[in-house]
This record gives structure tokens, sequence and C-alpha cells, in this order.
């Protein structure tokens, strides 16, 4: 399998190589909609061409983090550059204004004389959500010596973890902060991305990037396919276990905050489109055209591994098998799985480069995700697959209130 791995890898290569008052100026002008409104005129052509409703931005917990994921996203992250603790609290002010703002819709200010517009202008007059979440969380970076937030760094932070088969790019890995944003269509991601980096240039400046898109489920009724085919993420923990499983309780700070692990993970899919369908249905456990387990007739059924303890139905080294074996010892590892295909074009080689953004949440990742990752060392995909990028980051609590903002908690 080395062997063959280096193969693979060796054709692909070259495949990865002061903001003070600017928090109460940010939205100053910009008339908010009621998420309880009606529409406002200029937004019902949009909505009768399908733009999606807006999400509630505040809560307990951030908005982007339950839903099943939107059919557009780009996650991007930043290096702060404020200088000061107190521009730093200026920055998520001033993220947190916009990030309302934006999930809410509205119409940005008149024009100024001889002023530059206050908005882009790609989504027309009117700022229309069509169903954008923003979230926004901190690496472990974020906690050196600069602010004096050394001593709330939450214990489970870290850098990235490299795996024996990863193959990172430190260029495209980790960061101060972590900004993902979905929405119905990619303009309206296109469009908040360059807001919230325009009112915060001072502050914070994009680290690495990447955009990614949900397929719709074929066939219908099913959930989305990645780009070797196969559905992905069928099988998650349901909302009612999402407290044992996904909200961070200390510090109490982060209470409310989940951990969030990006995977930037490259498919090597003209390799892939050469093997056997047995063959690949094997790696992964499921059939490909109806996502059933391999010893199951429904989408949804549970697979019965301890009636096939040989793997003579579900091999042991599958994906599905590995990754969740479904026994008690292993229940408390689970994670609720959020993902989206990327094509980024050709590398230097010619070759097609395109895969996965794999985004995980969950209450401590050394205890799940890196649990689930060390059970899935030499499985016989990674000859298929590559991760090159991502980090560790906290989601941070949601915003309770309109006088409420991101990481008040551990700023204030």
């Amino acid at each position: 399998m080395t062997d063959r791995r280096a193969f693979l890898r060796g054709l692909a290569a070259g495949a990865v190589g002061g903001l003070g008052g600017v928090a109460a100026s940010a939205a100053a002008g910009y008339r908010l909609r009621s998420p309880r409104a009606g529409p406002a005129a200029g937004e019902n052509a949009a909505i009768a061409d399908g733009a999606l409703p807006s999400v509630p931005f505040h809560g307990r917990v951030q908005a982007g983090i339950l839903p099943a994921p939107a059919r557009a996203t780009a996650v991007a992250s930043f290096d702060v550059t404020a200088d000061t603790v107190s521009d730093l609290r200026d920055l998520f002010q001033t993220v947190t204004d916009r990030a309302r703002f934006l999930t809410t819709g509205g119409t940005p200010p008149a024009v100024g004389i001889n002023g530059p517009p206050s908005d882009s202008g790609i989504l027309g007059p009117t700022v229309v959500p069509d169903g954008l979440t923003v979230t926004f969380g901190v690496g472990a970076s974020l906690f050196d010596d600069r602010y004096g937030l050394a001593p709330m760094k939450p214990a489970g932070l870290t850098a990235m973890r490299p795996f024996p088969n990863d193959d990172l790019d430190p260029v495209q890995c980790d960061g101060d902060l972590i900004l993902q944003l979905s929405a119905g269509t990619a303009d309206a991601v296109v469009h908040a991305l360059r807001d919230i980096t325009r009112h915060t240039r001072g502050g914070m400046q994009i680290n690495w990037r990447i955009d990614g898109f949900s397929s719709p489920p074929r066939p219908a009724g099913t959930v989305p396919r990645n780009l070797m085919g196969f559905m992905d993420g069928i099988s998650n923990p349901p909302a009612t276990e999402s407290d044992g499983l996904l909200w961070v309780r200390s510090p109490s700070w982060a209470a409310g905050g989940s951990y969030l692990v990006v995977r930037l993970i490259r498919m090597f899919v003209e390799f892939w489109d050469r093997v056997d369908i047995t063959e690949q249905e094997q790696m992964i456990g499921r059939r490909r055209a109806s996502g059933y387990p391999l010893d199951a007739d429904g989408i949804y059924a549970t697979p019965d591994y301890a009636a096939d303890p040989m793997g003579d139905a579900i091999p042991l080294d599958a994906h599905m098998r590995l990754a969740n074996p479904r026994t008690p010892q292993t229940a408390g590892s689970r994670i609720l799985r959020r993902a989206w295909n990327y094509d980024r074009g050709t590398d230097e080689a010619g070759n097609l480069d395109q895969g996965l953004i794999f985004t995980c949440y969950q209450r401590n990742i050394q205890l799940q995700f890196e649990a689930v990752q060390t059970r899935l060392i030499n499985e016989p995909l990674t000859d298929y697959i590559s991760p090159f990028g991502g980090g560790y980051f906290l989601a941070l609590p949601g915003v309770r209130t309109a006088s409420d903002w991101y990481g008040r908690a551990l700023l204030s």
C-alpha cells in the first residue's frame, strides 16, 4: 500500500502546493429588516426567484452550526492585525455588526457626495440574506502574548495535529480566526465576505480561503453526494444528543461554543474513477447508488457489525466501520459532520484539483475528532485522498441580543 500511495501522490505532485470607533460606525445608516416582518418591496423579486428567507441571528449558539449544509460556502482563516486589545474588541464588535446586518438584510445607506458606495452592489440595491449564516471562531494562536489572553485559552484548543496520511501545507493551516459564510447562492456568500473584509481591513487579514458547494440530493429525498459519487453525511448524531456531544462548558466564557475542525481534503478523482465499483463500495461500506450500508436495505439503516465479525458484508477496514464502530465504547467520539465539495480547477501537472471541505463540531477535539481520525489511519481510502490544510478552532458562543457581540465574555 505504501508504494501505491507514493505513486499516486507522485503523479499529483504540485497539487497543493487601528480600529478605534469602527464598531459603532460600521452599522450606521443601515436599515435592518426584522426576520419576522414581511419582505421589503425591493426583496419581493429576489424571494420569487428562490432566495431563502433570513436565518435568525441571535441565539445561545451560532446559527450556522446545526443546519444541514447550505448550497454555497466560503471558509476563510484570518490573521489578526489589531494593535491592542481595545482594537481587538472593536474588531469583534464590527464582525458582529456586519453579520447581524447581512443575515437580516436591508437597504444600504445612500452614496455620499464623491464618496465610495456603501455596498458592493453585487446583490442589487437591497441586501437579501438568502439564508446566510455566519460562523465565527478563534484559533489557538490568538491566545499568545499580543492581547493578554493566554490565561483564557481553553485547554482543548491547539494547533491542528498532523496524522500519518496527511500532507499538510503550513500556508493553508490554522489561523487566529475562522469565518465560515454559507448561503443559498455563491453571490450571497461572496457579497458577505467582501462586506466583512471591507469593514475589518485594519484588524484582520485573510490567511487562507477556500470556496465550496453542496450538491442537491440525487435522488431527491436523500442527502448530497461528494465528488467521489457517494452520499455524504448520512450518519450524524440526532439533535437530541447535541448537548453532550457538541457544546463546550468550560472555560465559562466559551459556554455555548463548539470546537470546530476544518480539514481540506484533496481527492485524486481521476484515479478514483478507474476503480471497480465493488472495490469503491467496499472501501466506503455503502452502495454508491442508494447509500445503503452493504448489509442493509435502507439508507438510514444501522449496520449490524455484531452479526458480521469477520467483515464478510462490510469489510473491517471500510471507512464507515472505522469511523463509527457503533459500540458503547466509541459512542462518545461521535461528531456533527458538515461537508462541502470544492473544485479549484487544475494543478500544475494538469490534474483536476477537487475534493472536500470537511468540517465537524464537537465538545472535545481530542476525544472526538482525533479519536475518529486515529481509527482511520491507513484505511484503504487514503490511497485516493490527501488532507492538505485546515485547522482547529473554537466556534464562539452565540450572540444572544442586539447589545451582545461575538466574544464579549472573553474580551470584556
